[in-house]
């Protein structure tokens, strides 16, 4: 495996920081105070009314001292019913995000995978501005090409492409909002070969207005094809927007409807 030359990985601030001189909850309060990046990775907190967890250079508002609980992990932030932070994405701190790029009939088509699972499944014409795409997403991550699962998993997307009869089953990162994974939960509900529109989606999840919501959260999915926002069509039947291209779009849903 190597590293994309594209950007560079954020080092883990982790590894120098003096753990012990975190030692205690009023220790860690201090950090907060002074954004201090050195604690990043050492621990996290939370807020508890907002529902978010941090790092402790987190730029953000400093919260009241009795609405925060500290963390040692992420995955005890996590268990603890905490999202991560849009801000300072504490999810992305020093992460490695290794991508596997592969062709198919839509073109290329680039997978990229946490250690939780797929993060990010791109559609395009060039290489180069897929990668740079997950780049953006993922700043704070050092990007790995290749390795035994993100090969595997674009495999599977490309024979997926190719015949929709094999199904698709990878495991799933999915980074969003509650609405957002909201939506996404119900487009993954619609069966190969089948449509709906966003009106529908909307009523589906318990919130009949939200049709614009609806289509913003389909505009902002990362997953294609996993999530499949290209079976979401207009009320009228018609194709509405999908930010891989129409003719994509027609392609996924010509292929499904063969099945």
């Amino acid at each position: 495996m190597t590293e994309l030359a594209i950007g560079t990985p954020t080092k883990k601030t982790v590894r120098s920081a003096n753990v012990a001189g975190f030692a205690s909850d009023a220790d860690r309060w201090s950090a907060v105070v002074r954004r201090d990046p050195a604690a990043d990775g050492v621990f996290y907190y939370s807020v508890r009314t907002t529902g978010v967890y941090c790092l402790p250079s987190c730029a953000a508002r400093l919260a009241r001292r009795a609405n925060v609980r500290f963390h040692a992990t992420r995955a005890d932030a996590d268990a603890a019913g905490f999202r991560a932070c849009k801000r300072c994405r504490p999810t992305e701190q020093g992460a490695a995000i290794h991508v596997a790029v592969g062709d198919c009939a839509l073109g290329s088509v680039l997978v990229a995978a946490s250690d939780k699972g797929v993060s990010a499944i791109l559609l395009g014409d060039d290489t180069d501005a897929l990668v740079s795409e997950v780049q953006a997403r993922f700043p704070k991550a050092a990007l790995i090409r290749g390795g035994a699962d993100s090969e595997r998993w674009v495999a599977q997307v490309v024979a997926y492409v190719e015949a929709p009869r094999r199904g698709l089953d990878l495991p799933l990162d999915i980074r969003g909002t509650a609405f957002q994974r909201q939506v996404w939960r119900a487009l993954r509900d619609i069966p190969i070969g089948s449509t709906t529109s966003y009106a529908d989606i909307a009523a589906r999840i318990g919130a009949p207005d939200t049709a614009r919501g609806v289509a913003r959260a389909c505009a902002a999915n990362a997953l294609a094809i996993a999530i499949p926002c290209h079976r979401v069509v207009r009320k009228d039947g018609g194709l509405s927007g999908y930010r891989w291209g129409m003719a994509r779009k027609r392609a996924l849903l010509d292929r499904e409807a063969a099945v």
